[in-house]
């Protein structure tokens, strides 16, 4: 009996022990990925590309995206597409900030991913690996599908 007991005592002192390490971490499944698609290159030359994703913070705590990187080009980067006086330009943005609840929609001629320096154009059909490196929730990577060359939606079936 007293083995039984030490064994039950011992069990509950892990599980506290756990609840207690996790308490003030973020898990990654507090950061959800989704609608994530990516164009397809233009041309077989084609040395840059462009991915898009939606960011939800479903935790309590705020969190932050810190870098973003791909095995499919040598540099992935957050960009904004602004329009001051009718010029259209592209910013980098550093770091993306995200509040308990805020969702975050990347898309065409608004915020999203840049991929300089590819590796082999991004041909319809196939996938890219994006790693996401959050300061809470840590790494999420995720499988972008590559849609055609003129698509503004995941799953959308324009451009080539």
């Amino acid at each position: 009996m007293r083995k039984l007991t030490f064994e039950f005592l011992a069990a509950m002192a892990l599980t506290l022990a756990a609840i207690l390490a996790l308490a003030s971490g973020v898990l990654a499944n507090d950061v959800m990925v989704m609608n994530a698609f990516a164009r397809a290159s233009a041309t077989p030359q084609a040395s840059s590309a462009v991915a898009y994703i939606t960011l939800e913070n479903r935790g309590a705590e705020a969190d932050r995206l810190l870098s973003i990187a791909t095995n499919r080009a040598a540099m992935a980067h957050l960009h904004d597409t602004r329009s001051v006086d009718g010029i259209v330009s592209m910013e980098p943005v550093e770091t993306l900030d995200l509040a308990p609840g805020q969702t975050v929609k990347m898309k065409p001629g608004g915020l999203h991913i840049m991929l300089m320096g590819l590796n082999a154009p991004l041909q319809k059909g196939s996938t890219l690996s994006l790693e996401l490196l959050f300061k809470k929730a840590g790494k999420i990577t995720v499988e972008v599908p590559i849609e055609g060359v003129a698509a503004t939606a995941s799953g959308q079936a324009s451009g080539g």
